[in-house]
């Protein structure tokens, strides 16, 4: 017969007292959304509209709460499938006016920066951090366009 883990094994204030850890979200199976994006002021392919299959992980450092986690993890992956088959527009793009003329402007997501790998991460997590509890002191947002271009930081 298996025999458990009682209280009186291990100290109670021990998740309190055990300080930040890290949780890591999409390591070995990253998060996947499609999303469609244009970086309009490029001199290159990448200013027309076109899509990717985004894979992101996602670091979260802090205390573990009540629950015994830092973050849960469907609070992660709320934040990131707001942008799942959307497309990513910068403010001020043509776009956004043929989006809203043709009734799709709910599949617009628009970004006050150009919607590279780089702003994304830094975008989300600014989200994360702004709607994660005060137990959580910082988020790393890794974005992975293409298997060549990854931006983290």
């Amino acid at each position: 017969m298996a025999r458990g883990i009682s209280k009186g094994d291990y100290d109670t204030s021990l998740l309190a007292s055990s300080g930040e850890r890290r949780l890591t979200i999409g390591d070995d199976r990253p998060i996947r959304i499609s999303a469609g994006h244009r970086i309009r002021h490029h001199d290159g392919k990448c200013s027309r509209p076109h899509g990717h299959n985004y894979e992101i992980t996602v670091e979260v450092t802090g205390t573990l709460g009540d629950e015994g986690w830092i973050v849960d993890k469907g609070d992660v992956t709320d934040v990131i499938d707001a942008w799942d088959h959307r497309f990513l527009v910068e403010d001020g793009d043509p776009l956004v006016e043929a989006f809203e003329a043709s009734g799709d402007a709910d599949s617009l997501v628009v970004l006050d920066h150009p919607p590279t790998a780089e702003v994304m991460g830094v975008l989300l997590e600014a989200r994360m951090l702004d709607s994660f509890p005060e137990t959580v002191s910082d988020v790393s947002v890794t974005v992975r366009e293409t298997g060549e271009l990854c931006a983290t930081y």
